[in-house]
């Protein structure tokens, strides 16, 4: 195949084709080009909207020698579209091909493709997903963005008004910057829609291993950086509907950064553990860990047990909300320095106070996300993915096996599930130690559990002395271990800092070990079947 020669840097549009789903602003960019002197093509009910408006336009029909057919389905796959649009006009056989066939020469087109995200978000058949997937749209602009030396394309209202703004200053042409840059995000799109029709296929087939796994996002934000100053970073938004930090709206404060936006995920997710039916739930989150949880009859008691459990670590902190913020829980939450507050909702009288506090940043989600739906999680590992299901394992009291003597009385078990949900969203290895319905002490992210489970006490410890308490609260808790105890010396060390019933997967080859540990320390202690790694 010849190499083509370099095309101009300025080219000009004489000859647009303009075939867009959404139409929004269709006219002005219409009015736009041909006040430029640009003829129009177009199709279907694009070609009678600009029509209506009293522009001159030409069907793609009068260009192909057919009529549109099939419903619409058979109109640009043409040889007089596809001509027209990848013909190098610096080459002469291209040339000659073109003008013995009647091809005239497209310069821009504009498409925006059938809705497919938008008609899978809203739970559309399979039938009518199907119709929705676009075929002449992506080929049109895949055409487009191969030939970018001499065709502008364009994928939203936004990229024609960069061509006219560039055609304004270079007398009616193109600079091949623009065009490039164009041809890029052309890519881009083309490849985010054939990877969303990808994935809800793999999703209507069932495919829970599929052969080609395919993420796309659309950019949110740009970040100043990421987890330091010296990467780079932003956030994308991958279609996903789930409420949370990428559907949320942020009523006030700074922009979020990269750890803001990874710490305030891990608090939403944490509080949409518990119902706001059954519980006011809050969550205070540092480092995308928990350093303090409750749950009670309002927010303001469940704000005040959370905040107890370690208030040094809340400076600077996240804090979760699962209920409607009101003004008294906001001014609870503005006497402490929070980075960031996110919940369902919050009454004018809340975001009154907190726009006494501008740099705060303030996020309301219109809802809680299930805990139990199904979802995947993507990390990058070098030169590939890992992709799992979400974490959206629960247990009951139904699903307990007690394994000692001892069993735990009803308060306990209460406490155990609640322990259980939260030490699912601390790293591990983790110890989560819990009384009434309150963390009281949180051991992260250990290589040892049993440094995890004494992490946990110590800070307990700590809080009681800035509480003027003689005793730390995990005298009478109940903790719970995220994976199984490999042996009895971190079940030992839990019993030390005065917990009297645990929370276990079980499984492990030394579990009759641990169970008569249990027993002789006098512990109630259960089995759930399940365990919830987090790393």
């Amino acid at each position: 195949m010849p190499i083509p020669q370099p095309a101009p840097d300025l080219v000009p549009v004489r000859r647009a084709l303009l075939s867009v789903s959404d139409k929004t602003g269709l006219l002005d960019l219409a009015q736009g080009l041909h006040d430029a002197g640009v003829e129009l093509i177009s199709t279907g009910g694009t070609a009678k909207a600009i029509q209506e408006h009293g522009l001159p336009v030409r069907d793609v029909s009068a260009l192909t020698g057919f009529a549109e057919m099939m419903d619409g389905r058979v109109k640009t796959l043409h040889p007089a579209v596809h001509g027209g649009l990848l013909a190098l006009r610096n080459d002469e056989s291209h040339m000659r091909a073109a003008h013995d066939h009647g091809i005239a020469m497209i310069d821009l087109v504009y498409i925006n493709l059938y809705p497919f995200e938008q008609t899978i978000a809203a739970g559309a058949d399979f039938e009518t997903c199907i119709e929705n997937i676009d075929i002449g749209g992506p080929a049109m602009l895949r055409a487009a963005a191969k030939n970018h030396g001499w065709v502008s394309c364009c994928t939203n209202a936004q990229d024609v008004r960069d061509v006219l703004s560039a055609m304004a200053e270079h007398d009616g042409q193109v600079p091949l910057s623009l065009r490039k840059h164009l041809s890029a995000a052309t890519y881009a799109r083309t490849a985010a829609y054939d990877g969303a029709i990808a994935a809800w296929y793999s999703a209507q087939l069932g495919e829970d291993i599929p052969a080609h796994f395919v993420v796309t996002g659309t950019l949110r934000q740009a970040l100043r950086y990421g987890e330091n100053p010296h990467q780079s970073a932003a956030f994308y938004g991958t279609g996903d509907l789930r409420p949370g930090i990428a559907t949320a709206r942020q009523v006030q404060g700074k922009a979020l950064s990269y750890n803001n936006l990874n710490d305030t995920d891990a608090a939403f997710e944490l509080v949409c553990e518990f119902s706001a039916k059954a519980h006011a739930a809050v969550a205070i989150i540092k480092h995308a860990n928990p350093c303090g949880v409750a749950i009670a009859t309002d927010t303001l008691i469940a704000y005040d047990k959370a905040l107890a459990c370690d208030s040094v670590s809340a400076f600077g902190g996240i804090v979760a909300v699962n209920q409607t913020i009101c003004e008294d829980l906001a001014k609870k939450i503005t006497q402490v320095f929070t980075e960031v507050v996110i919940a369902p909702d919050a009454d004018e009288a809340a975001l009154a106070v907190f726009a006494a506090k501008p740099n705060l940043r303030v996020l309301l989600t219109g809802a809680l996300a299930d805990p139990a739906s199904p979802g995947r999680t993507v990390k990058s590992v070098a030169g590939g993915l890992l992709v799992q299901d979400r974490d959206f394992g629960r247990i009951t009291t139904d699903d307990l096996k007690t394994v000692t003597k001892i069993a735990p009385d009803a308060a306990q078990m209460d406490d155990l599930i609640f322990a259980w949900r939260v030490a699912k969203h601390v790293k591990s290895n983790t110890i989560v130690y819990a009384k009434n319905g309150a963390t009281v002490g949180v051991g992260a992210g250990q290589m040892s559990r049993v440094d995890a489970a004494r992490i946990a006490a110590i800070k307990a410890e700590d809080a009681a002395e800035k509480a003027g308490d003689a005793v730390p609260a995990t005298k009478g808790c109940v903790a719970a271990s995220d994976a199984f105890f490999p042996f009895a010396d971190g079940l030992l060390q839990a019993a030390s800092a005065g917990a009297i019933a645990v929370i276990q997967p079980g499984g492990s080859i030394r579990d009759d070990e641990v169970i008569a540990a249990a027993d002789e320390a006098r512990l109630a202690m259960v089995f759930t079947g399940m365990r919830h790694f987090r790393h």
